[in-house]
């Protein structure tokens, strides 16, 4: 069994280095490449279409990447690829996205994202289930004997307290009798991570990351070593 795949590039070069990277994997099956995004949406959409791996270029012309994830009604997987980190905090804003490959593009880290697509494609589900979770903003706590509505979007952090969690919000903080593990089940993966025993965060809020902590809203969250690598690779930075 093998994934079809169809890669979208304005650029001659990175079509070419993953046509060859995509040709020595035989899981994989590359149907067409794109550089006009125009002609990429229609292709993709089409209903005769099976396509499974999206290999998406953020900066063309005409359109961003970003644009065409909101226009792809494909359920496909997407990897993101790109010359600019810093696309990644917005990248992992869309549940369709499985990873975010740098330019120039390395074997290594193609062969991981694709390990990416396959454990997201044996878990039954998982695009639905992540679609889902994005839409459901809203979280309600148990608090002074009463049920409060957080929109989960504006927290920045959940700390643990004991048997206690705090979760701070844009505007508010809250003490709520729970665990880590507990809230961050109902928390969507595309924006919220574990960095610490004690912290989850909303690396979309994050302003800034210095050796051991992370700056957020004027406050250090500390990141440990266990869970450091995978918050780099989370945000491909490294």
């Amino acid at each position: 069994m093998y994934m079809n795949c169809v890669v979208v590039d304005d650029e001659e070069l990175p079509g070419k280095i993953l046509e060859q990277l995509i040709g020595q994997n035989p899981s994989l099956n590359l149907l067409k490449i794109f550089k006009d995004p125009i002609e990429a949406l229609k292709y993709i959409n089409s209903d005769e279409k099976d396509i499974d791996i999206i290999f998406l270029d953020i900066l063309m012309p005409k359109f961003t990447g970003f644009d065409l994830i909101k226009a792809i009604k494909s359920p496909s997987h997407i990897i993101l690829i790109s010359s600019d980190k810093n696309y990644a905090l917005k990248a992992f804003e869309f549940p369709k996205v499985t990873d975010y490959l740098l330019k120039p593009i390395q074997k290594e880290r193609f062969l991981k994202a694709i390990s990416k697509v396959i454990a997201r494609s044996n878990n039954p589900g998982n695009i639905k289930e992540a679609s889902t979770s994005i839409k459901e903003d809203e979280l309600y706590i148990n608090t002074d004997k009463r049920l409060i509505k957080i929109n989960i979007p504006d927290i920045n952090f959940i700390e643990a307290k004991g048997n206690f969690i705090y979760i701070k919000t844009l505007s508010d903080n809250y003490l709520v009798y729970s665990s880590l593990k507990k809230i961050e089940s109902k928390l969507p993966s595309s924006s919220f991570l574990r960095v610490h025993r004690s912290y989850i965060i909303n690396f979309r809020k994050i302003i800034d990351i210095q050796d051991n902590s992370i700056l957020i809203n004027n406050e250090l969250i500390p990141v440990s070593r266990r869970y450091k690598p995978q918050l780099l690779d989370h945000l491909n930075l490294l």
